[in-house]
């Protein structure tokens, strides 16, 4: 069971991450399509899977664990694979925003049944395992997206395949549960539940929407300034993942060795990443990269852990949404946010604005992560 969980998050980062890559590809094939509208390749899904995760309570009421898993799974296959067919960029992100809609029933699942089948105190064991095994998704669909790319711009699409994997352990392995049942009182959205949670909920919005500034601009700008080609800006994206997965896997020992300052490394390592950025030199992208997944592999367990924690048995309907919310309103607002900040702070011809402007949220996540939870103890239970 503990597998079949862990494998819907091997997919939920490859809604728009996976796709990164080949961005360059892509707005070469659609030249008349502005920077911005490409970038919304990578980030329409995120629209949808706010919209389907706080909506997520009336539907696990209405249908069980198994049958919300297979739909989502399936629309996820045939709205991630479908836009292999698509020649048109309004067409392209109508499938996009499609697929937000299967990860939107996907993602409470993928974090959520783990605080439902599991005691407190395995929960930061499991919830770094969850984002290793997303970010190992991460590793594989970027690799594998880049590779097809390669051949023609819409072979990158076949990567989203990979749900079948996901669907039949589904299928065979997954327990049917009516989690709607055990928050019989709970509404779509309810604002005492985003007063109670929403540190863990700014900060999660906070931490996609500086992480997504690195998928959205670096395939770009590294092919631009460094003139890196499609295949070394893959292995690049791809090491960024690898190094988040190794750090998802320890997440439970640091989270125990590092209990009261765990908290900054987030903030304090995307801050280390975007400024190495700052230094033209491929070793300095590397290296920045390499900050960046750190961060994301320390970040999203944390507050997911703390989260489920203060949530309880009954997380998947209640904090879980709010925090896929969240962390996909972080990646859809993100080029919607930095790309004209950029513009507006340090000019049009400034090429690294972007970074410039990502070193600004983090000083500003920095400040939320002090003001409500410096005085915040780690629960004992943690382990």
């Amino acid at each position: 069971m503990t597998a079949t969980i862990l494998s819907m998050s091997l997919l939920t980062v490859m809604a728009g991450a996976a796709i990164a890559p080949a961005l360059g590809i892509i707005k070469a094939h659609f030249s008349e399509a502005s920077a911005m509208t490409v970038q919304l390749i990578v980030s329409m899904p995120a629209l949808l899977i706010i919209v389907t995760s706080l909506l997520f309570l009336p539907i696990s009421r209405v249908l069980r664990t198994r049958t919300i898993a297979t739909t989502g799974l399936l629309l996820y296959v045939i709205a991630g694979a479908g836009c292999f067919f698509m020649n048109d960029i309004y067409l392209l992100l109508t499938m996009r925003a499609l697929l937000g809609v299967s990860v939107g029933l996907i993602m409470p699942l993928s974090t959520g049944l783990l605080a439902y089948y599991f005691p407190p105190e395995e929960q930061a064991r499991l919830m770094g395992l969850s984002a290793a095994m997303n970010q190992m998704g991460g590793v594989v669909a970027t690799l594998l997206a880049g590779l097809l790319a390669t051949i023609e711009w819409n072979y990158a699409f076949l990567v989203y395949l990979l749900g079948m994997i996901a669907l039949v352990m589904v299928w065979i392995w997954l327990p049917d549960e009516q989690l709607g049942s055990a928050n019989k009182r709970g509404v779509p959205f309810q604002p005492r539940q985003l007063l109670k949670f929403h540190p863990s909920v700014i900060g999660m919005l906070l931490l996609m929407t500086i992480f997504f500034i690195f998928p959205t601009n670096f395939a770009i700008l590294a092919s631009q300034r460094q003139g890196l080609s499609t295949e070394v800006i893959t292995g690049i994206m791809v090491g960024l993942d690898v190094v988040a997965f190794f750090v998802g896997l320890k997440f439970g020992s640091l989270m125990n060795r590092f209990r009261q300052s765990v908290k900054y490394f987030a903030p304090l390592l995307f801050l280390l990443g975007y400024g190495s950025y700052l230094v033209p030199t491929v070793i300095m992208a590397v290296l920045g990269s390499a900050f960046i997944g750190m961060a994301t592999g320390v970040g999203v367990p944390y507050l997911n852990t703390i989260a489920s924690i203060k949530g309880g048995k009954n997380s998947a309907t209640t904090v879980m949404p709010l925090l896929s919310a969240a962390l996909y309103l972080g990646q859809f607002i993100s080029p919607l946010i930095v790309t004209p900040l950029s513009k507006v702070i340090f000019g049009s011809t400034d090429i690294v604005a972007p970074y410039e402007v990502g070193i600004v949220l983090c000083v500003i996540f920095l400040l939320q992560v002090y003001s409500t939870r410096h005085f915040q103890s780690l629960p004992p239970t943690v382990k």
